[in-house]
């Protein structure tokens, strides 16, 4: 989603290659992921705050089950992080960033949803 007039929020897992295109890299997960070098991570930032809570992520365990609660129970904790999330509006505003994270399931992560949170207000 462009959220000025040529940026862009894309999400990337952290086991592929970083590119220039992807911008600044934050990583928002709140544990590094496993088997990933700094290097090869190629990060500008590591926002572990933005994360959801380890409650939270455990009771999720990537249940596909859970999506439709984890979805709620995650933008609940994000509506309390509201320095954070403008934060990352801010980034996002100025120039091209990319979430990455760590999980296997594309279309039900946390980064998903951050994305989804950000770009709807």
């Amino acid at each position: 989603m462009v959220l000025g007039s040529t940026t862009t929020i894309k999400l990337k897992r952290a086991y592929e290659p970083a590119s220039k295109s992807d911008g600044t890299r934050i990583l928002v997960e709140r544990l590094w992921p496993r088997g990933v070098t700094k290097d090869r991570a190629a990060l500008d930032l590591w926002m572990k705050d933005i994360a959801p809570s380890p409650e939270l992520r455990m009771w999720f365990a990537h249940d596909p089950a859970r999506w439709p609660e984890f979805k709620k129970r995650y933008w609940a904790e994000l509506r309390a992080k509201k320095d954070l999330v403008e934060d990352l509006r801010r980034k996002a505003r100025s120039k091209t960033v990319t979430f990455v994270y760590a999980a296997k399931d594309e279309e039900r992560n946390s980064a998903v949803l951050l994305k989804a949170y950000i770009e709807r207000k």
